[in-house]
């Protein structure tokens, strides 16, 4: 663990020039840009820095550049791996208040914003043009902290994730140099691809201060469906094929029964507490019948019960929102308790044996630990609702998560499929990488970063 970096007086007098009472020290203010939405513990900066353009964010990477000083960008603070907590102190650069939308260029459906746009605020932009943007991570995160994050969601199985829908970016280097990365067509072979690079580097490698995003047309018809199981198995099982299949389904989200009855208690829904599918069709009106058509043919294969559906917005909206709750639904099921949130992704032929050896796994360990996951494309999340004073009960969670994240790159996965590596799942990453690939990113990130400035602590382990 590095040693805490305080600010100068020379440095505070630089910021204040620039920032002026957007330079935050309150002790408060600092506590909540210490943290985010997990278990890790908090480690505030010194100081926070409101930011309102990439030329201030550019001005003060150059003067912490010269004052050695480390800074941790920030977006909403909904991140679940530490990514925010500032381990060597220093500044905190929170973009929340560059809250712009640049431009929407309906026509070729791409629009640029500023990084502390969120994904409701673009989407409500947009509604009236026909438009939105998909990426749907749950949180009303901010675009800039999803880039970094190379964040996912429910939509990610017909839409795909952050990387596939960032066009380009502003970026400020350690240094405080600007640069744009990629343009506004679909696809270029000019150059490396520093994009990608920036996109889930997750504030190690420069601060992101403007998107250029893909678009898409609002579907002629969305319909979304509820429908049980008896069985965890035969829930996966069916979400396999109906992949296998290639049907275009947009969301396929897995609650198993624990998580059914959190989400029930806290939403005022009555489904039942059974593992059940939550699924969204779009397309045409005869688009959509013929999905549902044919995934409810497979799901009755595997005893799954009649569709409960929810065509009318008021009605999809309420369940979608219960599943975005789902957080906030579990840390309810036991009181005086937090969240530890984790994740792995699989390959789907795997998801029915990784998902059931962990329900396994949790239930021999007296865990309460609801299951869900964006079955469509391998990923799912295990929430541990633990007594962080009770250190025999974190211990078992920090086994049960090693064990589940293990069986995943063994079965050709990933540690993570959308919640980062932050500082909170580095340890894995030579063993899903290996040493030569984790040895490159160290390269790439002391090319770029050569005082490990930005975002210390978090991603490539240390040597």
């Amino acid at each position: 663990m590095r040693n805490k970096v305080r600010l100068n007086d020379s440095l505070k007098a630089s910021l204040i020039k620039i920032l002026g009472d957007r330079l935050n020290f309150s002790a408060a203010i600092c506590e909540r840009h210490g943290k985010g939405e997990s278990h890790h513990p908090v480690m505030p900066p010194e100081a926070v820095a409101f930011v309102r353009s990439t030329e201030e964010v550019s001005a003060i990477m150059k003067l912490c550049n010269e004052h050695d000083c480390p800074v941790v960008p920030f977006g909403t603070g909904t991140s679940l791996e530490g990514h925010v907590a500032a381990v060597a102190g220093g500044l905190c650069i929170d973009l929340s208040e560059m809250g712009n939308i640049l431009e929407v260029n309906d026509e070729d459906l791409d629009c640029r914003v500023e990084a502390g746009v969120t994904r409701k605020q673009i989407n409500h932009h947009l509604r009236d043009m026909g438009l939105f943007f998909p990426i749907d991570p749950g949180a009303d995160a901010s675009l800039g902290g999803m880039a970094a994050t190379r964040a996912s969601g429910t939509n990610a199985v017909r839409y795909g994730t952050m990387r596939d829908n960032v066009l380009g970016l502003t970026v400020v280097l350690p240094d405080g140099e600007v640069i744009r990365t990629g343009g506004r067509a679909r696809k270029s072979s000019a150059g490396y691809d520093l994009t990608r690079l920036m996109v889930g580097s997750e504030g190690t490698l420069g601060i992101i201060t403007e998107l250029q995003l893909k678009l898409y047309g609002i579907p002629e018809a969305i319909s979304s469906a509820v429908c049980s199981f008896d069985s965890l198995e035969t829930a996966v099982d069916a979400v396999m094929l109906i992949v296998q299949t290639g049907i275009p389904v947009a969301r396929i989200e897995l609650l198993d029964d624990v998580q059914m009855d959190a989400v029930n208690r806290y939403s005022k829904l009555n489904y039942a507490v059974l593992p059940t599918l939550f699924f969204e069709f779009h397309g045409t009106p005869a688009g959509v019948a013929e999905q549902a058509e044919q995934v409810g043919e497979i799901v009755k294969d595997y005893g799954g019960g009649d569709f409960q559906w929810a065509s009318e917005q008021e009605d999809r909206n309420k369940l979608w929102q219960a599943r975005h709750d789902a957080y906030y639904a579990s840390i309810n099921l036991r009181s005086d308790c937090e969240g530890w949130p984790t994740d792995v992704c699989v390959p789907v032929s795997k998801l029915s044996e990784c998902i059931l050896e962990t329900r396994k796994l949790i239930d021999q360990a007296e865990l309460v630990a609801p299951i869900i996951g964006h079955v469509g494309d391998g990923n799912f999340h295990v929430l541990f609702i633990v007594d962080p004073q009770n250190q025999n009960e974190m211990d078992s969670a920090s086994r049960v998560n090693k064990a589940m994240v293990d069986m995943a790159i063994g079965f050709g996965g990933t540690c993570t499929g959308e919640h980062g590596v932050g500082m909170g799942k580095k340890k894995y990453l030579i063993k899903e990488h290996g040493d030569n690939a984790v040895a490159v990113m160290r390269k790439i990130k002391q090319a770029l970063d050569p005082k490990g400035l930005l975002n210390p602590g978090k991603v490539v382990p240390e040597e």
